[in-house]
């Protein structure tokens, strides 16, 4: 299996299973002498990890992660930094019911017919406990880039859409609620649908916006390596994510030039910010904001119909811990992705 490794000069290489031994990471080409705050990488960890709270999957899992080399005395070395996250709590049991079954929208088919073999433990490789190494990579490239500020919050869940501008959102308030939104009324009103939907045996899908802001100027590089090009790749390696859009997106297709064009001020800065902090593929220094769609999560507690390995339709339920909503847990990976991103490009810009 190929593509397991992403980014540039910031790389981070990550390997395991949902219900193996570990899973695990190495992170190459992180400067030296960055002090390491690990109690903020464990923080990022426990946002991520499942069993947080009753809208999620009640696996326990602790996810504390530890650090193998590549630091000393609490500062990197400049070397490999190498990293294992136990897998604590698997109850492969949960899954023999699909041992000969293909689920609906998952990956077990194609993965049996590309390897002629599958781990159908929790989806193997294919499950989103593979995302715990990219937030301890993530929460590392955030320490690397600390004037830089990254902020994620569900701005959708299912038909429910918080339609305030981001601008008027208070970003503190995104932790004070399971569903990690940061309109407090809307948060309640989305936590009592997604725990309809659970009751129902059902999943919903939703989107994270993300806002990075104090981005210098100058990162991306065009033609093929634009900013939001890496972002935009970055998101749909993220497991159950169906679209992505930055800047005015697909509302920007509907507006008259006149209207979309973000005009100057003296010092650069623009007056609008249509584009999302990114034109010609490079930042442009103003706040970079982007929109990133997440299906429902395919397994449904509910009777519907399957394929086995020998081409039968047979009938299946969904049994196992599932999130009903992936969304709130999806925060702090949309949030990991774009700064492994910003991190891969900032260490380009500095070649040059």
């Amino acid at each position: 299996m190929a593509g397991n490794s992403y980014g540039t000069l910031f790389r981070i290489t990550t390997f395991g299973e949902s219900h193996g031994e570990a899973l695990g990471g190495i992170i190459d080409g992180c400067p030296s002498g960055i002090a390491l705050d690990f109690d903020a990488i464990q923080l990022e960890m426990s946002r991520r990890k499942p069993g947080q709270s009753a809208i999620v999957t009640q696996r326990k899992e602790p996810d504390d992660v530890q650090f193998l080399s590549g630091i000393f005395e609490g500062k990197t070395t400049g070397t490999p930094i190498g990293f294992i996250i136990p897998n604590t709590n698997q109850k492969s049991d949960d899954y023999s019911h699909i041992k000969d079954n293909y689920r609906p929208s998952h990956a077990d088919y194609v993965y049996d017919q590309k390897y002629g073999f599958r781990d159908y433990r929790g989806g193997g490789r294919s499950s989103a406990r593979e995302t715990a190494s990219r937030v301890v990579a993530g929460a590392i490239a955030k320490q690397m880039l600390s004037d830089i500020k990254i902020n994620a919050y569900v701005s959708a869940v299912g038909p429910l859409a918080l339609e305030t501008p981001y601008q008027e959102l208070d970003f503190s308030k995104i932790e004070s609620n399971p569903v990690r939104c940061p309109d407090e009324a809307m948060a309640a009103t989305m936590e009592d649908y997604i725990k309809q939907i659970r009751k129902e045996g059902d999943t919903v899908g939703g989107v994270v916006t993300c806002v990075i802001q104090n981005v210098p100027i100058g990162l991306g590089e065009p033609v093929f390596d634009k900013l939001h090009a890496e972002l935009g790749k970055a998101m749909l390696s993220i497991n159950a994510v169906k679209g992505f859009e930055f800047g005015s997106g697909f509302e920007g297709s509907k507006m008259k030039g006149s209207q979309h064009n973000d005009l100057y001020n003296a010092d650069g800065t623009t007056k609008t910010n249509l584009s999302g902090g990114i034109q010609g593929g490079i930042s442009n220094g103003m706040d970079i904001y982007f929109k990133v769609a997440f299906k429902p999560v395919a397994t449904i507690m509910q009777k519907q119909d399957s394929l086995d390995n020998k081409g039968n339709i047979t009938e299946m339920t969904g049994k196992g811990r599932h999130d009903p909503c992936v969304v709130p847990r999806a925060v702090p990976i949309v949030e990991a992705m774009a700064a492994i991103v910003l991190a891969d490009f900032y260490l380009i810009n500095k070649t040059y």
